[in-house]
């Protein structure tokens, strides 16, 4: 690690893009809430899913975080419709087909209430006859929509999504719409 090198915490709200360029201008991007000039977010948080971003300037670690060989754990909240039976839980531990892909095996538990987070603007829709429940996966490869993929193949699609966690960087109190730079302590666990 250089001086000049950067590792950033960003809560991406929902509704913004993990880029700093706006092709339309239909979505919020980094640049309206990150004024730091050549950082790059590692891997990609979609603009409907919220949660911990982390954005770097140091390539080699851009490459080893994102790369699944390495297979670092990405822990996220998926707030699903309906809940989810025993069977769906084991077929997301075990792997399920999305679109010509098996996914690899994740660590998934129905989480007894809801967790701690902040609401959502705009909020999910309610329907009063549809009960939704939370999932913690842990997955250690990030294909593109994979979680929202993996709760659709087992009948249960993701309402909410939230990462809250990659490898030992954890949103914490950071709040939706903040960054910071890591500490000296995560940024000497993490390289």
């Amino acid at each position: 690690m250089t001086l000049d090198h950067r590792y950033i915490i960003f809560h991406k709200p929902y509704g913004v893009l993990s880029q700093f360029t706006q092709e339309t201008h239909q979505h919020h991007t980094l640049k309206d809430y990150i004024d730091v000039p050549n950082v790059y977010p590692v891997g990609r948080l979609d603009w409907d899913s919220e949660g911990l971003l982390l954005l770097t300037n140091d390539g080699q670690l851009q490459h080893r975080l994102a790369n699944p060989r390495f297979g670092h754990k990405r822990t996220y909240w998926a707030q699903v419709e309906r809940i989810p039976d025993i069977d769906a839980i084991n077929k997301l531990q075990t792997g399920v087909e999305i679109q010509d892909y098996r996914t690899r095996p994740a660590k998934v538990r129905l989480l007894p209430e809801e967790p701690p987070v902040c609401d959502r603007n705009p909020p999910i829709r309610f329907r009063k006859n549809v009960p939704t429940a939370w999932l913690e996966m842990i997955l250690t490869e990030g294909k593109n929509r994979q979680v929202r993929r993996m709760t659709a193949a087992v009948g249960f699609p993701t309402l909410r999504l939230i990462r809250v966690s990659i490898a030992h960087l954890h949103l914490d109190s950071l709040q939706l719409g903040q960054w910071r730079d890591l500490t000296p302590s995560e940024l000497k666990l993490l390289l």
